[in-house]
Formats: structure tokens, C-alpha cells, sequence
């Protein structure tokens, strides 16, 4: 199935925020909350639909019967280490009946062009260490893992 990849509209929000959970469609580490890992990025979206987050890029995939089936959000910052102008991958979701099919990486190739056009030398991104599937989808797209976090529960 072929989708057009096209700037986010305000009419897309309730569809790219139910696919929001979908980022935690992974085995989580023991004791972590799945809402913890995708309602940050719901409000982020809200405050984008609002106005609030001039720097923020959102484009969706949609098929050809007017589904959204996968988005980007994505943020122009400063990277953090070099200062030069970046950007950040927020979110990149593909609905599961659209997996498996290349639409991850055309939505992330489109996010690099598009942030690259916006003045971005570079994209940085969060991923956690057990989400294999979207680890190795980085490592073929070029992504080179630099830092690790670890969290220990004191309680």
C-alpha cells in the first residue's frame, strides 16, 4: 500500500494520539510504567496542536482511504554536546497494520529531510535498550548508539 507523507494537521491529532501507545510496545523493564514512556509525547503533541511548539515538526502517513498510519514529531534544538544545530526524533510510530512494509524508514528518512532543510545538521533520538526492533531499525538508517543509561530502584 502506498501513503503520502505529508506535514501533520490539527484534524490528525486524535489519530496520531492513538497510536501514541504503541511506543511502548515492547517488554519494559520491571517496575516501569508503559503510560510513563508515551504520555510526555501526548502532551507534547497538544501544546504543538495548541500553538505552544513552534519547534516542533509533525508529518503523517497517510493511505490512500484517509488513514493515518505512521507520524513523526519531531523537535529543531541545539545538540547537546556540540551546540550546532540539531534536531530530535521525539516519536515515530507505525500502526501495526503497517509494519513490515519500509513505511518506518521512509517516515524517518522524511524526518532527517526535512530537518536538514529546517537548518538541522544532525538528528539525535532516545531508545530504550530493550526495544530491539526499533535498535536495529537505527543501526541499518546510519544511527551510531554513543550513550547509555541505567536506573536502579532504591525503594
Amino acid at each position: 500500500m502506498s501513503h503520502e507523507i505529508r506535514p501533520g494537521q490539527l484534524a490528525d491529532v486524535d489519530q496520531i494520539a492513538a497510536m501514541l501507545p504503541d511506543l511502548a510496545s515492547f517488554e519494559m523493564i520491571a517496575g516501569r510504567n508503559p503510560r510513563d514512556l508515551w504520555e510526555g509525547d501526548l502532551a507534547t503533541l497538544h501544546r504543538w496542536r495548541d500553538g505552544m511548539e513552534p519547534n516542533i515538526m509533525v508529518h503523517v502517513a497517510e493511505s490512500a482511504d484517509g488513514h493515518v498510519e505512521g507520524f513523526t514529531m519531531v523537535r529543531l534544538r541545539e545538540e547537546a554536546m556540540s551546540h550546532e544545530p540539531s534536531s530530535h526524533l521525539e516519536a515515530i510510530v507505525v500502526h501495526e497494520n503497517a509494519r513490515g512494509a519500509g513505511l518506518g524508514k521512509k517516515l524517518l528518512f522524511n524526518a532527517e529531510a526535512r530537518a536538514n532543510s529546517a537548518g538541522a545538521t544532525s538528528m539525535t533520538l532516545h531508545v530504550f535498550g530493550n526495544n530491539k526492533r526499533a535498535r536495529a531499525v537505527y543501526r541499518k538508517t546510519g544511527y551510531a548508539e554513543e550513550m547509555i543509561r541505567a536506573i536502579k530502584p532504591l525503594s
